[in-house]
């Protein structure tokens, strides 16, 4: 009897929790399954085509580790190592990065990978810019070009080509060859578009002294480069020293201190010129500091410029000339004080608006390049007829 009883008891409490059981296997089966690891997605090709994108966003660092996930699928991947090479170069490893760069080389098994590896050296020279580096670039240029006789849809040298000859300040070079590497290879159109823009820019604005050219290549300005380029593009020290004889509501700014952050900087002659001038905007700060290496916005350029054009046209009302003026950009409002600078700036042509589908903007706080801040004053020389 108690055996039964005992069976009884075992029988009741599996039948209780039987609907516990089916509720788990529903629940079970509703849950999400796992999702299995995508293995067309790890190769050798996928991992340094991510690395290759990982180090034009400048992640070095991301990108060898692709590389070298690349590396152990494939130990002898020629691209694998090539992306190496670069990534030793952003470290300033050249030795390393030339060493593997030709390993890349030797392991090349098409024509394909055997050009990628002399642009691979083209990158590399340009990078390190030692004695004759351009004369390197272009020697490994046209490797590249005779390899890719047998495919002419590759257009990376040229690409690579006007890298180069855009760091070396050769512009009209560097636009040729951007031309060419859209005219070869339209998949390239988004980056080499980009460059051929921005040396045609470049070539607009005429830099025409080294300081200029070289900060014509910053995607963003600071205040030093700023006081840099009015000193030796525009030339203000001897353009106020020649008119200002006749400007009482503006004199120089005689006997200025020299602020304390710039003393020891190699451009801190050019800081101090400007400093005794008294552009608004490129003065020294209460704390005695000039910020040399703060970046320059759109706005305070526009005011920067907009006290320039005040002072050589000896003409004090165009500091308030647009108070109370409907602003024309979304972002810009009439009562803001960089509003009557801005005007300045657009009015004249000076400055260029952002365009927009319905209405334009100016982005104030945005950044000014090189190539902005010298096209920027060239229209400035031809606005007031300055030679």
């Amino acid at each position: 009897m108690q055996d039964v009883a005992a069976m009884r008891h075992c029988r009741c409490g599996f039948l209780s929790v039987l609907p516990l059981f089916f509720l788990i296997l529903i629940i079970g089966g509703c849950a999400p399954k796992e999702r299995a690891p995508i293995a067309i997605l790890h190769t050798p090709e996928h991992h340094v085509v991510t690395g290759m994108k990982l180090l034009e966003t400048g992640k070095p660092l991301d990108a060898e580790r692709e590389f070298n996930l690349a590396k152990e699928l494939d130990p002898e991947y020629s691209p694998a190592f090539r992306g190496l090479a670069v990534v030793l170069a952003y470290k300033g490893d050249f030795k390393s990065a030339f060493d593997t760069m030709s390993h890349a080389q030797k392991l090349a098994r098409s024509k394909q990978e055997e050009a990628l590896a002399y642009v691979g050296f083209m990158r590399l020279y340009t990078r390190q810019k030692d004695e004759g580096w351009l004369e390197h670039v272009q020697e490994n240029f046209e490797r590249a070009r005779k390899t890719l006789e047998d495919v002419p849809h590759m257009a990376d040298p040229y690409l690579c080509m006007g890298l180069a000859y855009k760091e070396a300040c050769r512009f009209s070079d560097a636009a040729h060859a951007f031309r060419k590497a859209l005219e070869i290879n339209k998949t390239l159109t988004d980056r080499a578009e980009q460059q051929l823009k921005l040396v045609q820019k470049i070539e607009r604005a005429m830099p025409g002294t080294p300081i200029g050219k070289k900060v014509a290549l910053l995607e963003k300005v600071k205040r030093v480069d700023v006081a840099a380029l009015f000193i030796h593009e525009l030339k203000l020290d001897a353009i106020y020293k020649k008119i200002r004889p006749g400007l009482p509501f503006k004199p120089p700014v005689k006997g200025a201190p020299i602020p304390v952050d710039v003393g020891d900087h190699p451009l801190g002659a050019d800081v101090q010129a400007v400093v005794d001038l008294g552009v608004k905007g490129l003065g020294v700060f209460p704390d005695g500091n000039f910020a040399p290496n703060e970046f320059v916005t759109r706005a305070s350029y526009a005011i920067m410029i907009s006290d320039i054009i005040a002072t050589i046209a000896d003409d004090p009302s165009l500091a308030t000339k647009y108070r109370g003026h409907v602003s024309p950009f979304a972002d810009v409002r009439n009562d803001v004080p960089c509003f009557n600078a801005i005007m300045v700036c657009t009015t004249r042509g000076i400055i260029e608006p952002k365009r927009r589908v319905r209405q334009d903007i100016f982005d104030p706080g945005g950044p000014v390049s090189g190539a902005d801040a010298l096209l920027a004053i060239r229209r400035l020389k031809e606005d007031l007829g300055i030679f």
